[in-house]
């Protein structure tokens, strides 16, 4: 998994970068919200943990820029803080920071943890009933056969898979899968 470092403190961004590289995680840093939004567009990585302030672009103009590409919207973020105000915690969930961690409550080890489970996909299988509420329209909507919701490949019924995108805001991502063949 890639992470991109965005911090204007070097030795901040350096001691995260030792620690997520040793956690094997790959690191690249930014020294600012410009270098940090050029690097990403480049090369998109699967996390961004970044400060929030910083000369040139700030770390909520960074997520502002991100949130605009339907790519890089989909990026998880991890925004960090030295100072804790309330605030620019509730304006970085607001934005739908995925983590904001202020460094003096939160050991180095605690981020890698937060960042681990970020990675471990959350995810509900569902039986699905086709005969209740606008199940025959989502069916028609999907171009699934509406009689059976079987699985075309081996004839398994379909579920209704939900995989949490961010918790506090109740956000899912929901598919139909095969519980047997995927």
């Amino acid at each position: 998994m890639k992470i991109l470092l965005v911090d204007d403190d070097a030795n901040i961004r350096s001691m995260y970068a030792e620690i997520l590289a040793n956690a094997g995680f790959l690191v690249e840093e930014a020294a600012d919200g410009v270098e940090g939004l050029d690097k990403a567009s480049k090369n998109v990585p699967d996390l961004i943990f970044t400060g929030i302030d910083m000369p040139r672009m700030d770390g909520f103009a960074l997520i502002e820029s991100l949130k605009k590409d339907p790519v890089m919207a989909k990026v998880p973020i991890i925004m960090s803080s030295h100072r804790g105000r309330r605030e620019d915690e509730a304006k970085a969930k607001e934005m739908g920071v995925s983590e904001f961690i202020v460094y003096v409550t939160v050991t180095p080890k605690q981020v890698v943890e937060k960042i681990k489970a970020l990675f471990q996909k959350k995810a509900y299988l569902l039986k699905f009933n086709r005969d209740e509420l606008d199940a025959q329209k989502l069916a028609s909507d999907f171009q699934i056969d509406s009689m059976n919701y079987k699985c075309h490949k081996c004839g398994e019924d379909m579920v209704l898979s939900l995989e949490i995108i961010n918790a506090d805001n109740h956000e899912f991502r929901a598919r139909f899968i095969c519980p047997a063949c995927g």
